[in-house]
């Protein structure tokens, strides 16, 4: 059997993947461009979250590819990265929720959690019984979460108290438990807790007023004496070095969502390039309007081929902090360049949403700064290549 790749994937860096990874793929395809791409557009315009299409998210197989009690089948990190790429290439808002789901509230489980928990809580979060958010940023740490949390964990015999607040806290608004990252008062360190958000003194309200993501339901969380079992304290989750481990694996796919906006951008900009007519001939054939596309292509090519590679470093064990940081600042980058390029093609037409090209432009500052700003994973790089740490 044969599958088209991409023309956006120049070099055919899909080819890569195994057969039944490719099947996937193309399921999917068929399922973003049928059922959630011709919705996006109002859903994006009225800052509302598309709720109907998460049954269909879900039933599609992406929440729980990296982990053995949820994957459907054996695939690697560079299929999981074409995954994240394929969701932001028809709307970043979409990539963000499995984002969200699969990689920051499943994915701390699955590496923070007990066996029992993993048993307990994975399959759920994989099915869509169970919706989660990821609580680590707040109002007054965002880069500094390492050292600077305010949220505090008080032990009270088998109980914890939780008193603190997050902000930019992606699907709270309807999660059914949230993670929070809490530093312990007892030892100073930084722990994770499965919190259900129906727990007295848990609070989200949403943020208003966004111009990037702006389907995604961000929410700020207050917690007021919010007690949780010791039960439901992530196991295997003891400083901050553990809250790392998730952020390491969920930062190289915001590396490869950052790919999927700009091909997303760039696929809308050559589609209008080929049909708009301007002093009698189609855009696409003006030597100015090629120079951008050219360009624009190589900065996906490479981005795809970084992230490739940085993800089979991921599959061999050989994936350091400092290679998954590379890559989110190396692609995030390209990709604010990229939509740009495009936004500029357009022309005014860039920016209405009609031509999908605005929406894109817009997403993009949000992938730029979350998952550590560029300059956050600059320094992260610079430190490995110096020896040296100017974080401060």
């Amino acid at each position: 059997m044969s599958f088209e790749t991409l023309a956006s994937d120049f070099y055919g860096y899909e080819d890569l993947l195994s057969t039944r990874e490719k099947e996937f793929l193309a399921d999917l395809r068929v399922y973003l461009e049928t059922e959630v791409k011709p919705i996006v557009n109002e859903h994006w315009e009225r800052a509302e979250f598309p709720h109907q299409i998460i049954e269909g998210l879900h039933k599609t197989g992406t929440i729980g590819l990296g982990f053995p009690e949820t994957a459907q089948f054996e695939n690697s990190a560079v299929f999981r990265g074409w995954v994240a790429l394929e969701l932001a290439r028809v709307d970043a808002s979409v990539s963000t929720y499995v984002g969200v789901q699969n990689g920051l509230a499943l994915g701390a489980i699955g590496v923070c959690g007990s066996d029992e928990q993993k048993a307990e809580w994975l399959p759920k979060l994989a099915s869509g019984d169970v919706l989660g958010a990821f609580g680590l940023t707040e109002p007054l740490s965002g880069s500094d979460s390492a050292q600077g949390l305010r949220t505090i964990a008080t032990r009270d015999g088998d109980n914890w108290v939780l008193n603190g607040s997050k902000r930019w806290i992606g699907n709270a608004t309807f999660s059914d438990i949230t993670i929070i990252w809490a530093k312990s008062a007892e030892d100073g360190q930084v722990k994770g807790f499965i919190v259900p958000t129906s727990t007295p003194g848990y609070t989200a309200t949403k943020i208003e007023g966004k111009q990037s993501l702006r389907m995604v339901q961000n929410a700020d969380i207050t917690l007021e004496n919010v007690v949780v079992p010791e039960s439901l304290r992530l196991q295997n989750a003891n400083s901050f070095k553990d809250t790392a481990a998730v952020l390491r694996l969920t930062r190289a796919e915001v590396a490869w969502a950052a790919v999927g906006v700009a091909i997303g951008a760039y696929e809308a900009a050559v589609a209008y390039a080929k049909e708009r007519v301007q002093f009698g001939k189609p855009l696409g054939a003006h030597q100015l309007i090629q120079d951008l596309l050219v360009k624009s292509l190589g900065n996906i090519t490479a981005s795809i081929a970084l992230c490739t590679r940085v993800s089979e470093m991921l599959d061999a064990g050989q994936q350091r902090d400092e290679h998954s940081a590379l890559a989110k600042a190396f692609t995030t980058s390209r990709m604010r360049e990229t939509v740009a390029w495009c936004r500029e093609i357009l022309g005014g037409n860039g920016i209405v949403i009609d031509y999908d090209v605005a929406r894109f432009f817009a997403d993009a500052e949000a992938l730029y700064s979350y998952e550590g700003t560029r300059e956050m994973n600059t320094l992260i790089v610079g430190r490995s290549i110096t020896g040296q740490a100017a974080f401060v």
